[in-house]
């Protein structure tokens, strides 16, 4: 998630461990929307067809952050050749998401809590944060709803709360991919991934075969 690193997953990747998975971080340490890494648009790797900005000022940098963590899923699965399940919360489970759109097959499936699926950090409680730093977000939100003419072909389970209070729960209903479930929880954002609710609803998608999201 946003500001965060692996130490927030580890309590979850300890249950799922205890279940018999093999766990690992995402491995890129503190999650700063790419804030923290120096790139320009031309950076971006040939999957990203956004429009090019005049006025730059870092509003791709997720998806520069996506590419970084692209590279890590290939070399993770030409390590052993197994498909590769991504969990994320928040951020991260957009950084899963889009990063499995373009690894249809390397990636097994893709489990979200409380992560936005459309306008970027538009309607988040991060979003003062960004335009502080004098990104449009509205473009942000046009680019990445132009993703979507290629859907995401793998199982979804996407966890969100009404009571989220961080992301706007409408912003994390996925209203185009073809084989995703919806999974409503009473959770605060920040304690989705402590919460041992939501690792029984994990383990139950990590147990479900590919193509059965929606049963």
């Amino acid at each position: 998630g946003f500001s965060s690193g692996d130490r927030y997953t580890l309590p979850l990747r300890r249950f799922l461990s205890r279940h018999g998975y093999q766990t690992e971080g995402w491995g890129l340490g503190t999650n700063l929307a790419g804030t923290n890494l120096q790139h320009s648009q031309d950076d971006l790797s040939e999957r990203w067809n956004f429009s090019h900005r005049q006025d730059y000022r870092g509003e791709a940098g997720v998806p520069y952050l996506i590419d970084r963590f692209y590279e890590r899923v290939l070399q993770r699965h030409a390590h052993d050749g197994r498909k590769i399940s991504l969990i994320g919360w928040s951020l991260g489970g957009f950084i899963a998401r889009e990063t499995a759109r373009d690894l249809p097959d390397v990636v097994e499936r893709v489990i979200t809590l409380g992560s936005p699926t459309v306008g970027g950090p538009k309607y988040t409680a991060a979003a003062p944060f960004f335009r502080k730093r004098g990104m449009d977000l509205d473009w942000v939100e046009q680019e990445i709803a132009g993703r979507e003419a290629q859907p995401i072909s793998q199982p979804i389970t996407a966890i969100f709360s009404k009571t989220d209070a961080i992301v706007d729960w409408g912003a994390a209903i996925d209203h185009y991919s073809p084989d995703v479930e919806h999974i409503e929880v009473d959770a605060a954002h920040l304690g989705m991934g402590f919460n041992p609710d939501i690792w029984a609803h994990v383990l139950q998608a990590m147990a479900k075969p590919h193509g059965a999201a929606n049963q």
